[in-house]
């Protein structure tokens, strides 16, 4: 629009300069306004409003840096862009001078169009928005104005109207209640009893019956809220606990509000309370949840740590590979318990994976004995969880925190029980604890309370013994799956045969993940595309270039890779997911996909993608699943064609 035209002035005293500047910028559609001098420039600022003003610096009689610090002197022109264009080399001096005068930004001689009206139209447009802005403001100010009114009013008449007996409902968890100011009296309906537990025929509200249904440690502050809300006639909001006459503690949320006469006294007080002791009860397990969850990640960090210090080996090498084996069986432990909340769980391959972080080479340093035996899956949980604690704290102060150190862990079937033996030796002077810790109490809560068994510990000064008694029923079944988990061991396939130069896309958003599997799939042979953290960029590569196969991550920062599957899936390049949720969240429409659960080990890798020939005796490549081990592979058949 022509009215929207803002005003760039443009100062030199040079005319045909001044022409070629109108012809660089006459594109822009703005009011171009020249000037040969810098009094002319200042003349042109005090009658009209300039956006932009573009100034040579090398001009006769005041400069461009000084008609810059004039400009800037004026209240007006303080926010107004400034671009200096300089014939002559300016040193590091010279532009500190121009941005203290207030310069935006700097064109060199000769000019580039391009650069110049890139640069103009840059200022123009935030003027121009910022003009936009002031106006929207104004606007927005006028209509919050009479809004408030409005809204000031209709308040007012609904205090008038409702004021006595608002939130009077008695429906679900709330009650109500009035408080005369003329009698004294006050009524409570039957909602307000029911929360508090009394009899509304029978019950009479008076100050030392009141006082006996709110607990003793939140009726002083109830007190104070209750003469605040009379001295300043304002609504009244707290949280307390009613005591029941049972002695059943519920919480609840009190508002209440005053109603003004005429002579400006408070007449009455009206209030709702409502029992919110079902929301303290899911804050409290919240709150527990994020204490667990915490301590779980310091011990997951401690348990880090326990691997990295005892760790020994010959060379680097040598040491990142065994600092990465045994973190991996952390990984590995992880993924045994969640397959366990849908089957039975192996006891001994439960321990190994559990205690398997802490061997460190040394013969005998753990020693593992007992029948095999498969748990019920909340049994298999628990105990993995106490044999966590267990070994956490022998890493961070037992036996496992010295290279001597040994700990021998055992089971044996009675008649009814499970028992377990947990013995350490050879580590630093034990002594029992003043007091029981978080660990402990685990244990013990764990055994006892959700098993119903038992947990005794032993503090000796050679090192900790604990016995712990877990019922039989149907938690413990002798061998059940034994035997097809050790066929399933002995069957596995051996991992294919790599071939050099296959062109491999990956997508993967976490940096260091990426990078861990680029360099393994490189150093295995495999030409690798990407990665690409993001799924627009991998579609245009999984549209366009010649690919053999590709690893998918699932989840890229929110966005979801199924666009990009469903072009390799036209394409007929076969692909796997990655992902770190369990494999039931993938999309239906890919069931037959194989996919990866985070981390991936290179052994998995190696083992990915093989190569086949088809009838014209050209390479054929296909997902390789028979030589994946069970706990990384949670679909375990090859993409259907």
């Amino acid at each position: 629009m022509a009215d929207d035209k803002i005003n760039i002035l443009l100062v030199d005293d040079q005319p045909a300069k001044l022409l070629s500047y109108e012809v660089i910028l006459r594109d822009l559609g703005e009011n171009l306004i020249k000037a040969t001098s810098a009094r002319e420039a200042l003349e042109l600022l005090l009658k009209r409003d300039i956006a932009v003003v573009l100034i040579d610096v090398c001009m006769p009689e005041l400069d461009g840096f000084q008609l810059a610090a004039m400009i800037r002197e004026h209240p007006r022109f303080r926010q107004t862009a400034i671009i200096f264009i300089s014939a002559i080399h300016l040193s590091d001096v010279d532009r500190l001078r121009g941005y203290e005068m207030g310069a935006v930004d700097y064109v060199p001689v000769p000019v580039i169009p391009e650069v110049l009206r890139a640069k103009v139209r840059v200022f123009a447009e935030l003027y121009r928005k910022n003009r936009q802005l002031e106006q929207l403001n104004r606007e927005l100010e006028e209509r919050v104005a009479q809004r408030t009114a409005e809204l000031q009013a209709s308040t007012a008449r609904l205090l008038d109207s409702e004021r006595l007996r608002s939130f009077a409902l008695a429906a679900g968890r709330m009650g109500s209640w009035d408080w005369d100011a003329a009698t004294g009296e006050s009524t409570w309906d039957e909602g307000q009893c029911r929360i508090f537990g009394v009899d509304p025929k029978s019950f009479s509200v008076r100050l030392d019956t009141l006082r006996a249904l709110i607990h003793h440690e939140d009726w002083l502050p109830l007190i104070q809220g209750w003469k605040n809300l009379l001295k300043d006639a304002q609504t009244f909001q707290t949280e307390f606990r009613a005591v029941r006459p049972n002695g059943e503690i519920r919480w609840c949320v009190s508002s209440a509000a005053a109603s003004i006469g005429p002579d400006g006294r408070i007449t009455r007080v009206s209030g709702v309370i409502i029992d919110i002791t079902d929301r303290k009860e899911a804050e409290e397990r919240q709150s527990l949840l994020a204490r667990e969850v915490d301590h779980r990640a310091r011990n997951a960090l401690a348990v880090v740590q326990a691997i990295i210090r005892l760790t020994r080996a010959k060379s680097v090498d040598a040491y990142v590979e065994a600092v990465e084996g045994r973190i991996r069986a952390l990984s590995r432990a992880h993924m045994l318990l969640s397959h366990a909340r849908w089957q039975g769980a192996d006891l001994g391959r439960l321990v190994d994976e559990e205690l398997g972080p802490y061997r460190t080479g040394e013969t005998g340093r753990i020693a593992v004995t007992g029948p095999d035996l498969v748990l019920h899956p909340a049994t298999a949980q628990t105990l993995a969880l106490a044999l966590h604690e267990l070994a956490t704290n022998a890493a961070k102060h037992g036996a496992l925190s010295a290279n001597a150190g040994r700990v021998q862990f055992a089971w044996e079937l009675k008649a009814g029980s499970l028992v377990l033996y947990w013995k350490e030796s050879g580590g630093p002077t034990v002594k029992a604890p003043a007091t029981q810790g978080y660990g402990t109490r685990v244990i013990s809560a764990s055994i006892e309370r959700q098993l119903g068994g038992r947990a005794i510990f032993d503090w000796r000064p050679e090192g900790l013994n604990c016995v712990m008694s877990i019922p039989r029923s149907d938690r413990v079944e002798e061998a059940k799956f034994a035997g097809q988990i050790q066929r399933e061991k002995e069957h596995a396939a051996p991992a294919p045969k790599l071939v050099n130069g296959n062109r491999i896309l990956l997508v993967e958003d976490e940096a260091l993940v990426a990078m861990m599997m680029r360099d393994s799939l490189v150093e295995l042979g495999f030409f690798v595309i990407g990665p690409f953290d993001r799924a627009d960029e991998a579609l245009t590569c999984a549209a366009n270039e010649p690919l053999d196969a590709a690893i998918l991550d699932v989840n890229l920062g929110g966005d979801l890779v199924y666009p990009v599957a469903e072009r390799l899936a036209r394409r007929d390049v076969p692909f796997v997911f990655v992902t770190g949720y369990d494999a039931e969240n993938i999309d239906t429409r890919y069931a037959h996909v194989p996919v990866l659960q985070k981390p991936i080990e290179r052994e998995v890798l190696q083992g990915l993608f093989v190569s086949s020939v088809n009838d014209a005796g050209k390479p054929a490549w296909h997902v390789s699943v028979g030589g994946l081990a069970p706990q990384n592979l949670a679909v375990a058949s090859a993409p259907e064609r």
